[in-house]
Order: structure tokens, then sequence, then C-alpha cells
């Protein structure tokens, strides 16, 4: 699993017009872009979240944890894009559906058992993720 993590004063995630998750203005809180890819595992997604979770990237290096800062979490497919061959990027290392969507809502209950606010987008739909990355700070965190 990859997880994009931003440190975000505010953002919101849409979709067909309607927000469905957000980070109120003038906050403080991360983020994360969660793409699943074919080996992992609900182990997997638990320590993804117990990792952002404790990620001492917010104002004073303290964590969401310390802050209890809210957290936005969107699927995000295109994090395993393939890049290598021609322009076209390959999808392939990409989980299906089927695989991502249970695993994607296990890192969100994850972070809700330690004591997240969570918001998230809709898994497979057409989202429009709007935020004001704060610093700027954004961190690749793989497990």
């Amino acid at each position: 699993m990859r997880a994009l993590v931003q440190r975000v004063s505010s953002a919101s995630v849409s979709v067909e017009g309607r927000v469905v998750g957000r980070i109120e203005p003038d906050g403080q809180g991360l983020v994360v872009l969660v793409g699943v890819t074919h080996s992992d595992t609900d182990a997997i997604a638990t320590a993804l979240a117990r990792k952002v979770w404790s990620l001492r990237i917010l104002d004073g290096e303290r964590s969401a944890a310390d802050l209890n800062a809210p957290i936005l979490v969107v699927s995000q497919f295109t994090l395993y894009a393939d890049t290598a061959k021609g322009r076209r990027p390959s999808w392939s290392a990409a989980a299906p559906g089927a695989i991502a969507e249970p695993l994607v809502d296990a890192f969100a209950t994850e972070l809700r058992k330690l004591g997240a606010t969570v918001e998230t987008g809709v898994f497979g739909a057409h989202m429009q993720v709007s935020l004001v990355n704060d610093g700027p700070v954004t961190i690749l965190v793989e497990l």
C-alpha cells in the first residue's frame, strides 16, 4: 500500500457537485491518498494507518494523534501508475476494486479505532479534491 500524505489547512472532496468529506478551513489536518496493490493485506492496511496517524509532520513536529487532527482519506489507484514505457501509464500494479476497496476501508477504520476523525471520498467515483497544502508538506509512505 502507498499513502501520499499532505498536511493541509483545509480540504474537501466532492462527487457530482456534492461535498462528501472535508477538513474545515483554518484547521490543520491530513489528506491521505491511498493506493492498493495486489499483494496488500489487512495487516498492511492497519500498519499503514498507524504509521500515518503517528507521522510527526504537523506544526511543532507533532502528529495527527498529538493534535487530534482530522484526516480525509481518498482512494487513489493512480499511485501505482507505471510510466516506465511510452507516454501512456500502465495501471497493472493497482489492485482491482474488489481487492482495493475493502483495504481502503480497513485503513480508514483503523484510523478511527486509533481515535482519528476521518472523512472519506467515494471509492470508484469520479471525485474532485480541493485542498490547501500547508508548508507545502507532501510525503509518500509505503509498506
